[in-house]
């Protein structure tokens, strides 16, 4: 039986020689420069306290939600949360989904035909190649952020294109160039979807609505994991899109709801964001001191996410141990994730993050690199 299954244990241990094998980890004790908790939601008391009052007068928000939306998990919650997030984007519709992940499957797996083509920025996060999989579609790559890149290769497409792109990229932590992308695609009448996962909450809603893009692009994802501190996420589009992802999008149509609870938790994450701008200021401030200390980074000057090249598995490794072993938890992104010589140790900054404590790491990376 066990020789069946040689290759997967194959497969395990050359990822343990190179060092690149992963495993689940209880959370760690440690000063946070690893989280997607930019503005410091998970861990705050006004906000859970604003959520435990919700639920204390009304209960019936923890039942479970007994089916797909279109059996019977459909509720006065979900319609209204969603009304509420579409009008405060700006756009016609909202559609909300357990996860960003199956908010990109449904988007990219139920949209493009066989006779259409994806073009998706060689950096859009993993969920959507996964996507492009499931459709069947023709998917071509464009340089990172390389608005001339893409252009050669719209104008080599004669069908109905897809452009995929994300306004504020996770691994290197810069923007994209979302103004001149949002022409170039209207230019060559392509349908643009932005992924706002990482945009949202740190650039207030994210960049599409910063520049009010919203004639310009087809579709937003935005989640609720990161800046928010809950979980979920939204497609952000007109009413005939929505219409069509409800009838054709397998993610959405064959998934058990949530319960309302995780879309209170949504609305009320908007009330409490607006009202609190205050988080988002100290995030700036802190990415300020960070970007101060002249280390190195591909990334934006304005991004919670720094990105530090480490170009060698081995050395990664042992700068991440260093930073552990001083109190400081961070992320190590290796290849195969990232590009042989791109790999990275990813910090994310916080609004709750202390100077004292930006200033220790930033020294300890400097004198070991």
């Amino acid at each position: 039986m066990l020789n069946k299954f040689y290759h997967f244990q194959e497969a395990l241990e050359k990822r343990k020689e190179n060092g690149t094998l992963r495993i689940l980890k209880q959370k760690q004790e440690g000063i946070d420069f690893y989280s997607n908790d930019y503005l410091g939601l998970v861990g705050n008391k006004d906000f859970q306290d604003l959520l435990l009052k919700k639920i204390t007068e009304n209960p019936e928000l923890l039942k479970g939600s007994t089916g797909s939306r279109l059996i019977s998990g459909n509720s006065f919650v979900v319609v209204e949360t969603e009304e509420f997030i579409a009008k405060e984007h700006q756009y016609e519709s909202a559609l909300l989904f357990p996860s960003g992940y199956n908010a990109n499957l449904a988007l990219f797996s139920a949209l493009p035909t066989r006779h259409d083509t994806i073009i998706v920025d060689e950096q859009i996060h993993r969920s959507v190649h996964d996507a492009c999989k499931m459709s069947n579609t023709k998917k071509l790559k464009f340089k990172h952020n390389d608005v001339k890149d893409l252009e050669r290769v719209l104008k080599k497409q004669n069908g109905l294109c897809y452009v995929a792109i994300e306004s504020l990229y996770s691994m290197d932590g810069d923007l994209a160039s979302i103004n001149e992308i949002a022409e170039i695609t209207e230019k060559y009448n392509a349908n643009l979807i932005v992924d706002e996962a990482h945009a949202f909450g740190v650039f207030g809603y994210g960049l599409v609505d910063k520049f009010q893009l919203q004639n310009k692009v087809l579709a937003t994802v935005i989640t609720y994991g990161k800046a928010l501190g809950t979980h979920g996420a939204a497609i952000l589009t007109n009413d005939l899109i929505k219409s069509y992802l409800i009838n054709f999008a397998s993610p959405f149509i064959y998934s058990t709801s949530a319960h309302d609870f995780l879309w209170m938790t949504i609305k009320e994450g908007y009330y409490f964001f607006n009202q609190n701008k205050e988080l988002s200021i100290k995030l700036q401030e802190n990415i300020k001191i960070f970007r101060q200390q002249d280390l190195k980074s591909p990334s934006s000057e304005n991004s919670p996410i720094q990105a530090i090249v480490v170009p060698d598995n081995h050395q990664l490794r042992a700068l991440k141990e260093i930073l552990f072993d001083n109190g400081f938890l961070t992320y190590a992104v290796f290849s195969p994730t990232v590009k042989v010589g791109t790999e990275r140790l990813r910090i994310c900054l916080h609004s709750f993050n202390t100077e004292e404590e930006i200033i220790a790491l930033t020294r300890i990376i400097r004198d070991f690199i």
